[in-house]
């Protein structure tokens, strides 16, 4: 077997979040994604976490194009980190690219020793 690394995870290793332009700027509307396959690792035991995380945001002048949200979402899955600043991680990287008007972040993280851990940033300007 290579070690040659596959194009996907080339492709998540060399992802950038981007953006594009707002093109109805008319009015104020709701973008809503689920992330239902998210996994990172947990800095304590190693073992992996397991997630669905739920955006919702408001945009202003920017939109986030989905296919790297989609491999930037997939970046986590083997960083070691915590479930609180995953879901903080997310929101300040979207609120940086996107400046939206709102946006909410909601790590809905799957039981594990009996705890079932629920993270929710929010944000407004």
């Amino acid at each position: 077997m290579s070690d040659e690394k596959l194009y996907g995870e080339l492709a998540i290793e060399n992802n950038e979040l981007e953006s594009f332009d707002n093109r109805t700027l008319v009015r104020k509307y709701e973008v809503s994604f689920s992330c239902p396959e998210f996994t990172c690792v947990c800095p304590r035991s190693g073992f992996p976490d397991f997630a669905t995380i739920n955006i919702k945001y408001v945009p202003d002048k920017k939109c986030v194009e989905l296919k790297s949200l989609k491999l930037y979402i997939n970046g986590f899955r083997n960083k070691k980190v915590f479930h609180e600043d995953v879901t903080n991680t997310i929101i300040d990287d979207l609120i940086q690219l996107l400046d939206p008007w709102s946006i909410e972040v909601v790590g809905d993280f799957t039981v594990r020793g009996n705890i079932k851990t629920i993270v929710t940033a929010k944000h407004e300007k």
